[in-house]
This record gives C-alpha cells, sequence and structure tokens, in this order.
C-alpha cells in the first residue's frame, strides 16, 4: 500500500483529502503545519506528499527546499487555494512535481497522484538498472592491506601476468579479478568467470574447452568453451581449487601452449588469454594431499593478491557501511538510512565469519528493520547472536 503525507494547516482539509485517498487505497499520514511534516517525514518513508504553501512556522516553499535536500526522489505536490501563476512557477522550479489550486479538480488529483507514483517507480527502478550495468564496482577501504591491493592491481593490470587471488570466502576475491581486467590493456575485450566448484567434475572440461556434437550422449550440438569464448580478454577461474586433476592437466596445457582442444574433438584452436585464478584454499596444502599439480600451481601464481578477512580490516567496516547503505537503499527507492557511533562501534566488534558479503547481508536485515536511524539496540537485537 502506498503511502501519502497531507500536509495542510485547514483541518477540514486534510480530513476531505484523507477520506478520498483512503478510499482509493492509500495509506494516509497528516501534519498541521510544515514543521510537523518534516518531522514526519525525516521519520518515515512516504511514496508522494501533498503539501500547502501558506502555513503557519514553516510554509510549503521552505519545505520543499528542506525535503528536496532529504530525498530529492520523493515527489511533492503543492496544494494551495492562494497561490498565483509566480508561486506555481516558483514551486515548479524549486522541485515540486507540480501544482494544483484549491478546491482541488479531484479527478485530476488523483490523476497526478498516479503519475507520481509511476515517477517513484521509475526512478527506484532506473538507480537499480543503472547500478547493474554500472562497470566494476568500487573498491571500498583504505586499510593499509586494500591500499597494498589497490597498489598492486596497478602495477600488474596492464601486464598479461597470470595472477592467483587467494582469501576466505566472501572477502572479495571477484572483485579484485574484475578491477585487474579492468585497468589492463584488455578492457576492451571479455570478462569470462568460471566457478569451478559449481560444475560437476565431469563437465568441468566441457565447460572449459568446449565440446563437439555426438561426443558424449548429451552433446547434441558443438559448443564454445569459457576458454574461447574469452579469447582476446581474460579468463576468471574461482575456486579452482576444487578443479579435478584431469582438468588441471588441459588447463596447463591451455596455459603451456595457447591451445585447447574440444572434448571429442582433435582440431587444436589457439586463444589469447589472461588467466586469473582464485581459492579459498591453501593450494600448496592441496599439493602436498595430491589434490592440486604444483605445475599448475607455479604457472598460476606468478602474481599472488591475498584478500584479507573483514576481521584483518576493522578500520574499513564504517565505509563499507555507509556504501552498503546508499545502494541498497537506493534499490528499496527509499531516502538512506543512518547509522549512529555506537552501532558502528558494535558492527566492528563483531565476528565476521562470512566476511563482506556477510555484512553486506547484515546491512540489508538493519534497513529493513530497522527506523530511520541505526542503533546499538538494532545491532544488538538482529545481528548479534542471542544468548
Amino acid at each position: 500500500m502506498s503511502n501519502i503525507l497531507i500536509i495542510d494547516d485547514e483541518k477540514a482539509i486534510r480530513k476531505t483529502l484523507g477520506e478520498i485517498l483512503s478510499y482509493e487505497g492509500y495509506k494516509i499520514e497528516e501534519a498541521g503545519d510544515g514543521e510537523e511534516g518534516l518531522k514526519k517525514f525525516k521519520e518515515k518513508n512516504y511514496d508522494v506528499v501533498l503539501c500547502d504553501i501558506k502555513m503557519p512556522k514553516l510554509d510549503g516553499l521552505e519545505f520543499l527546499d528542506k525535503v528536496r535536500e532529504i530525498n530529492p526522489d520523493i515527489p511533492v505536490i503543492m496544494i494551495s487555494g492562494h497561490g498565483t501563476i509566480e508561486t506555481a512557477v516558483e514551486a515548479v522550479k524549486k522541485g515540486a512535481y507540480d501544482y494544483i489550486s484549491k478546491p482541488p479538480d479531484l479527478n485530476r488529483l488523483l490523476i497526478t497522484i498516479r503519475n507520481a507514483m509511476d515517477k517513484t517507480n521509475l526512478v527506484a527502478e532506473t538507480k537499480v538498472l543503472k547500478r547493474k550495468v554500472s562497470k566494476v564496482e568500487e573498491m571500498i577501504g583504505e586499510s593499509g592491506p586494500i591500499v597494498k591491493i589497490k597498489e598492486t592491481i596497478d602495477k600488474v593490470a596492464p601486464t598479461d601476468a597470470r595472477i592467483l587471488v587467494t582469501g576466505e570466502n566472501g572477502v572479495g576475491k571477484e572483485l579484485v579479478a574484475r578491477w585487474v581486467h579492468e585497468k589492463s590493456n584488455r578492457a576492451s575485450g571479455p570478462l569470462v568467470e568460471v566457478n569451478c566448484a559449481a560444475i560437476p567434475g565431469e563437465l568441468i572440461e566441457s565447460e572449459l574447452f568446449g565440446h563437439e556434437k555426438g561426443s558424449f550422449t548429451s552433446a547434441v550440438k558443438q559448443r564454445i568453451g569459457k576458454f574461447e569464448q574469452a579469447n582476446g580478454g581474460t579468463l576468471f577461474l574461482d575456486e579452482i581449487g576444487d578443479m579435478s586433476l584431469s582438468a588441471q592437466a588441459k588447463v596447463l596445457r591451455a596455459l603451456q601452449e595457447g591451445k585447447v582442444t574440444r572434448v571429442g574433438g582433435d582440431k587444436d584452436i589457439s586463444v589469447d588469454v589472461r588467466v586469473i585464478a582464485a581459492t579459498n584454499k591453501d593450494l600448496l596444502k592441496e599439493v602436498d594431499d595430491k589434490n592440486f599439480r604444483l605445475d599448475l600451481y607455479h604457472r598460476l601464481s606468478v602474481i599472488i593478491i591475498h584478500v584479507p578477512s573483514l576481521n584483518d580490516r576493522r578500520a574499513d567496516i564504517p565505509l563499507l557501511v555507509d556504501k552498503f547503505l546508499a545502494d541498497i537503499c537506493a534499490e528499496y527507492g527509499i531516502a538512506k538510512k543512518a547509522i549512529d557511533k555506537e552501532a558502528l562501534t558494535a558492527l566492528q566488534q563483531h565476528n565476521w565469519t562470512g566476511n563482506i558479503r556477510e555484512l553486506r547481508n547484515v546491512v540489508e536485515r538493519l534497513i529493513i528493520l530497522s527506523g530511520k536511524t541505526i542503533t546499538e539496540e538494532d545491532v544488538n537485537t538482529y545481528v548479534l547472536p542471542r544468548r
């Protein structure tokens, strides 16, 4: 149900508009002057605001200026019985969605509100789409380890050196790979990602190298593998520690010779691919356990970038929280929520076993369940384990 805030110093107007809009299915809240309306606007999310111009304490145009600073995406429809053409023009220039004279034509009012709702939804959808199509998320952090990673990326990205990214689950290894590609000479080429842990062992070779029609039971047509798809660009092999020994041997050949052979085929296909691999495992221990080839390890680890756990970079948590608050609130089409200092301190003291991925989920939970400002009590209630 859409929420509408009606601000007018005339109680009869508020009551009449409230009854009509409630009948239309909207949830209505009222304020008797601009100051009360501004307080309610700060405390709750509204889809549309109807605001009188001539009011005590804080008039409609002053209210409009303040709410545009708080959340410019919420449409404000100005209503006045004392207005002139100049007033209407000024209101629209200040960012009002529309101006309606009193007594309002109800059909026009309902249509204007419906159009304003459509605008609100469109703005929210546009923000989500922009976020989805943006090339690479920013690498957030000013701690020593993150600064070092950024410096390393700047040095190695323009080369074709193979890179091994290590670190726990959820620390952002994929983001490192994306930034290496983005800053490389291959940025105009494709970045192809393969999660080696998510592909069954019997299918990984077909996924990486492709297959010819009829090479196995379900091979009803020829398939191009990820190495070929990434030709001229970058291939990101995530969780490479889970790759089968058979596939490892073929990857080693591809790196050594720059050639691949499709499953069921006998033709060598030349590929020009930069490989970035990532793992949450200790590959040298996997070598000792006969689960990983030492020669492949040396091929992949020309440059090693270790991404620290969130527990090892707690100083970055306030910056990450601020970024997640902005992104998630934008996705939901609401004003960015604030978080107090005590709540941030509590988050910094938490044991982040799921790293940045867990932190983002926690921030989203707090946005959904908390008020306008996220407090330490919210963190204790919704984040910290119950004892």
